[in-house]
């Protein structure tokens, strides 16, 4: 990869001026590439006219719209570093999470603007309004910045989703972005005449990454949706507005739950899954309904994209993420290379992130001693190269001397025609030392004894496997990124 790299923003208002970039649906305004450019040059030059300088970090707090991503080409520009922030959280939490990271100026909608005066107040930065400061910005104009940029510098910061712990701040990078933009465009066919949804939240890789920067770098164009509403998400679906999406589990089942998914022309959009592999079931209802969901894997630390399941092998191969995509390279600890087997999932490559902004702890931690990143997953390779992904090494339990590995189980039990969706946790028993704790959300209109869930396992699973516990439970505590935050579902039981 090059050191030095085009200006994003400046490129593609080069390539394709007048083409569409975003259609903000929060205020219903059009960004062709060229204005993209010319409002984020502006906001490049009010940042500089308030002393800020390369390396100086902003935080960001605000629901997605077509401001955040001028903020974030603005930063490319400077070198400034966006630090986008989750606004589910309290004011504590920002500040916690912001504080080893020292900011120098925060940025809100108007939406936030309480929450976020109350945590620059706690950290002694001020706060500018994207509807007001940034839009006289945009308005009045800058003069055009167009240098290339250090492929490698710093670009923003993404705090994990912490299910493990405090969040650290992930560094990401142009070179990260391009990367990201290669493996995707390659694995999907990205085109210019692509149309996506921008609905993820923001400050997760997902919300940036899949699809909405890597489909604006190929000069396509987004559909920019506050936050997710599956009735908005349906509507635009079935349109025919939009023709690649991507999607976590959570929102696939909610899409399933809709009286009308079927009526959909599924055939004509490409479906990408990620966050945690689609359950079989799921698999097999949008199949049914003509969609072929391919199943990836990623991490914050990874740009995201990792594997991406390609279509031709999609039926044959459920559950799979796929095969690394070209510019990955992966190996699984203790599994000679090439070999059928299941170990921890170690990467590297060009995409891998340097590293976690200020921890060098942490960072020399995630790193083997030879560069690889670890990535805490359990994998397996089957014969023939495609991989899946076992579960979280943290999350496997060992009960009566026999590893147990939650997400096995979840499978099982996802096939039941009552359930939803589940979650497996090991929880210490006298016996045994741990056992299995089930959580079950059962399927609209659905009913289920929890005390016939046990026997229905013992036909699928080894005795030992078999869940102990059984809960039924409304909905689960979740991360940024959707998937079920185990270790509230442990503090619930604890608190019991």
């Amino acid at each position: 990869m090059f050191d030095l790299i085009p200006d994003m923003a400046a490129k593609r208002a080069e390539l394709t001026p007048e083409a569409l970039a975003f259609h903000d649906t929060t205020t219903g305004r059009d960004w062709s590439f060229a204005r993209i450019n010319e409002a984020a040059n502006a906001v490049a030059d009010g940042f500089l006219a308030r002393g800020l300088a390369e390396g100086d970090r902003v935080a960001i707090l605000c629901q997605n719209r077509a401001e955040f991503f001028i903020t974030l080409f603005a930063c490319q520009k400077t070198g400034i570093i966006l630090c986008p922030l989750n606004w589910r959280q309290p004011v504590r939490e920002l500040a916690q999470t912001l504080a080893p990271v020292g900011v120098s100026l925060m940025l809100t909608d108007a939406a936030f603007v309480a929450t976020a005066r109350d945590t620059a107040e706690a950290l002694g930065v001020s706060v500018l309004t994207l509807e007001e400061d940034l839009a006289r910005w945009i308005e009045v104009g800058g003069p055009a910045l167009t240098a290339p940029v250090p492929s490698e510098r710093p670009w923003y910061l993404l705090f994990t989703s912490g299910t493990t712990g405090l969040p650290k701040s992930v560094i990401q990078t142009a070179r990260m972005a391009w990367v990201n933009t290669v493996n995707i465009g390659q694995a999907i066919n990205i085109a210019s005449t692509d149309r996506a949804v921008c609905y993820l939240p923001l400050f997760h890789t997902a919300g940036i990454n899949l699809y909405t920067l890597p489909i604006f770098l190929s000069g396509g164009s987004s559909t920019i949706l506050p936050k997710f509403e599956v009735g908005v998400v349906r509507h635009l679906l079935a349109s025919g507005q939009i023709n690649q999406f991507f999607g976590v589990p959570a929102i696939y089942q909610e899409l399933s739950l809709m009286a009308d998914i079927g009526a959909m022309d599924w055939a004509s959009i490409r479906c990408g899954c990620g966050g945690a592999p689609l359950s079989e079931p799921l698999i097999r209802f949008f199949a049914e309904k003509g969609a072929k969901v391919l199943n990836g894997m990623g991490m914050t630390e990874t740009g995201p994209t990792v594997f991406l399941m390609d279509p031709v092998q999609a039926d044959r191969k459920i559950g799979s993420v796929g095969k690394p995509q070209s510019l990955v390279e992966v190996r699984l600890a203790g599994v000679p290379d090439g070999a059928e087997g299941v170990g921890e999932l170690q990467l590297r490559g060009p995409g891998i992130t340097p590293g976690y902004f200020g921890n060098p702890e942490a960072t020399r931690k995630t790193f083997t001693s030879d560069g690889w990143l670890a990535t805490g997953d359990v994998a397996r390779r089957d014969a023939d190269g495609y991989y899946f992904i076992v579960d979280r090494i943290k999350d496997m339990f060992i009960s009566g001397g026999e590893n147990i590995y939650p997400a096995e189980v979840e499978r099982v039990l996802n096939q039941h025609p009552a359930i939803l969706e589940v979650a497996i946790v090991g929880v210490a028993d006298q016996k045994w030392g741990e056992v299995g704790a089930a959580f079950v959300m059962l399927r609209p209109g659905q009913s289920l004894d929890p005390t016939t869930l046990r026997p229905w396992c013992r036909e699928r699973l080894a005795g030992y496997k078999v869940p102990a516990h059984v809960r039924i439970v409304a909905d689960f505590p979740r991360t940024a990124a959707g998937k079920i935050c185990k270790p509230k579902l442990h503090e619930g039981l604890e608190n019991d």
